[in-house]
């Protein structure tokens, strides 16, 4: 830019510039522009006509500065226009708080120019809330990240517990590459290799015969059909036969099968001979087996037991409780499980089966508590009595020693005193019997006996057994 064939700009001058210009040059080359005296009061304060956000602040004009920044400022401003008044006034642009209400503040930044001999100094500010609201969106976005990773943090480890935890095995498996991209302990168990072999490895090598485009196929129809039939595989190290069922789903954006394992009937079978007769005798013994769990309810039984109760198939006796097949019902199966509860066993039971159609069979019961952490249950061997009730004789349980005992007090009393002590020895050892069996429920053991109520308590005081605990 020349005047009059002067050239300001490159001998280090610059044009003289009319007063009604400057002003308008001033406001806005910054945002705004303050002139203040030596001691700080405000002279003139111009703000870019662009930049309206700061308001009015014509009632700055006359006050001193220091009254519209915050208490940290005002030595950061005494600081610079200390330095702007010395020779060389050079300075270093300062951040200042303005503070010009109870909840108004923003912060600005100035480089400070000495003007003129009487002291003045302009102050040229730049608006810094853009920058300060741009820091404290990457704060934000900061916190919202470290908050993302502790939350990814923790489901990650939630996911790897449940994974070691469960007994299921499992892996997933990429279907873009077919390699294995994450397994558990029981996976890699059947798989008999190491987790940290498997992961990264081709899914398909893992088995006899499979090609990864074929097998990866295979595991694809499976997993899309409506069955969900598994597929059926041979385990390259151990030539053992498992099976696969697949499901798909999408994460990311990448496909992925989840991919269950479990040994196949072949593989279920038992290996060993106890094991082997055990499993037979439950099928085909002639005593009824049930399991249930701890409220009474069958969750398992055999054929002999389907053959008692007159069932056709195990679905009408699963899920209901053993007490609707016996004859006194509750009663006999509190005593039959808070017995084996405590003692781990009951032997001996006698009672009466109650068929699907009403039929009643005199039975023996035996339990047996299971105490699994996991599924607790009772195990129930009912054997039929009705054919040793049949031939049993009315003197057949008498024993030699019984029949000495009695024997004995023939000749000291009369035959009518002596079959009336027996009788009374007998049935209060009967009494006693279903009282400690029933824990002292007089009511389930005057229906275990067959009596009334009142014919039981009348038995009770004629014995002394009244105050008797259970």
């Amino acid at each position: 830019m020349t005047t009059r064939g002067t050239k300001y700009w490159s001998s280090g001058a610059i044009p003289l510039i009319a007063p009604e210009l400057l002003g308008d040059i001033i406001a806005t080359s910054s945002d705004i522009a303050i002139v203040v005296s030596d001691v700080g009061d405000v002279l003139s304060v111009l703000i870019n006509p662009a930049h309206r956000s700061f308001g009015r602040l014509e009632h700055w004009e006359g006050r001193n500065v220091r009254d519209f920044l915050t208490t940290e400022s005002v030595p950061k401003f005494d600081g610079q226009i200390a330095k702007a008044l010395t020779e060389d006034g050079a300075t270093k642009a300062v951040e200042l708080n303005h503070a010009d209400s109870t909840h108004w503040e923003f912060p600005v930044r100035y480089s400070f120019h000495r003007i003129g001999p009487d002291g003045a100094v302009l102050m040229l500010g730049r608006d810094l809330r853009p920058v300060a609201e741009m820091q404290q969106q990457l704060v934000k976005a900061q916190i919202a990240l470290e908050r993302d990773y502790e939350a990814q943090r923790e489901f990650d480890t939630r996911f790897r517990v449940l994974m070691n935890a469960t007994r299921e095995a499992i892996l997933f498996v990429s279907m873009t590459s077919g390699r294995i991209t994450d397994v558990n302990n029981a996976a890699a168990k059947l798989l008999h290799t190491s987790s940290e072999d498997l992961i990264g490895s081709a899914f398909a090598q893992e088995f006899e015969g499979r090609r990864r485009g074929e097998f990866l196929e295979s595991l694809t129809n499976s997993a899309m059909s409506d069955s969900n039939t598994p597929v059926e595989l041979q385990v390259r190290r151990s030539k053992e036969h498992i099976t696969v069922t697949p499901t798909v789903f999408r994460a990311a954006g990448e496909r992925l099968l989840l991919c269950r394992i479990e040994p196949s009937d072949d593989g279920l079978g038992v290996t060993d001979e106890l094991s082997e007769n055990l499993s037979a005798l439950y099928q085909e013994g002639v005593d009824a087996i049930i399991f249930t769990d701890q409220d009474g309810v069958i969750r398992a039984a055999n054929e002999s037991f389907l053959n008692l109760a007159d069932v056709s198939h195990l679905s009408a006796v699963k899920g209901k409780p053993l007490a609707d097949f016996l004859v006194r019902g509750s009663v006999d199966m509190k005593v039959l499980i808070d017995n084996a509860a405590r003692a781990g066993q009951m032997r001996m039971y006698a009672t009466k089966l109650a068929s699907e159609y009403g039929s009643q069979l005199s039975v023996e019961i035996s339990v047996t508590y299971l105490s699994d952490k996991m599924h607790p249950s009772f195990v129930f061997v009912i054997r039929d009595a009705s054919r040793v009730d049949a031939v049993r004789k009315p003197g057949a349980a008498v024993n030699g020693d019984s029949v000495r005992s009695v024997m004995e007090l023939v000749g000291s009393a009369t035959l009518k005193d002596i079959v009336a002590e027996t009788t009374d020895v007998v049935e209060k050892m009967c009494i006693e019997t279903a009282v400690e069996l029933t824990r002292n429920n007089r009511v389930a053991a005057a229906e275990m006996l067959g009596l009334s109520r009142q014919s039981l308590y009348v038995k009770l005081r004629k014995y002394g057994l009244l105050s008797k605990d259970g």
